[in-house]
């Protein structure tokens, strides 16, 4: 595993409260340690992996980097319907996009004052913006940001993890996995990594950017 200096002390105590992730590494392989650009860049990234799988993301992903400045608010809102057409972006998608990059222009939605505001305010500030719930909000501060102690209860691959991992009769409800996730504080960024790593090898899915 590489990744910030807290991640080996985050390891070694996330194990040690509980000790169901200490197999994990040694059976799925290395945890690679993914990010994603900060600012707007890395929540485009975050949006066009919404409700998709991590292959055709990725995919979407390469192209759309690659037009002509996409990763900022004022050059992506100068790109036509063409150009989105050509990454492969649908509609509602593009919609989305030019919203937050106008929101990035008006000052509503300030992701240069991210790293100032406390998780939940955080959480709160992104999920306030039309079509960025606490999922998106979540992702984009573990993968984004680096934070540490961020858990996407929400997501449907934890939840199947958790289940496998702990032998539970069923997969954990959002506000039940939530609750689990509060014994791996204040490492909980760690454990999603760790869970997600675990079910990819589980279900035998390539590692991809990210779930």
């Amino acid at each position: 595993m590489t990744g910030p200096s807290w991640a080996t002390l985050a390891m070694a105590e996330l194990c040690q409260a509980d000790p169901d992730f200490a197999g994990i590494e040694a059976a799925a392989g290395p945890l690679p340690w993914r990010s994603r650009p900060r600012g707007f860049g890395g929540l485009a990234r975050t949006v066009l992996g919404q409700q998709i799988s991590n292959h055709a993301a990725d995919a979407i992903w390469r192209r759309f980097a690659a037009l002509p400045g996409a990763l900022e608010p004022r050059g992506l809102l100068l790109l036509d319907d063409v150009d989105f057409r050509s990454a492969g972006l649908s509609r509602p998608k593009v919609a989305h996009l030019r919203g937050l990059a106008q929101a990035c222009l008006d000052g509503a939605l300030r992701l240069d004052a991210l790293s100032d505001m406390p998780d939940q305010v955080a959480i709160d500030h992104l999920s306030a913006q039309r079509g960025l719930g606490p999922w998106t909000a979540q992702v984009h501060l573990l993968f984004a940001e680096g934070r540490p102690d961020i858990f996407p209860y929400g997501d449907v691959a934890l939840a199947a993890s958790v289940q496998q991992l702990k032998g539970l009769p069923a997969r954990p409800p959002p506000r039940a996995l939530a609750t689990l996730s509060e014994a791996w504080r204040p490492w909980r960024s760690l454990a999603a990594r760790l869970l997600w790593h675990h079910w990819r090898h589980c279900t035998g899915r390539p590692a991809g950017e990210a779930d």
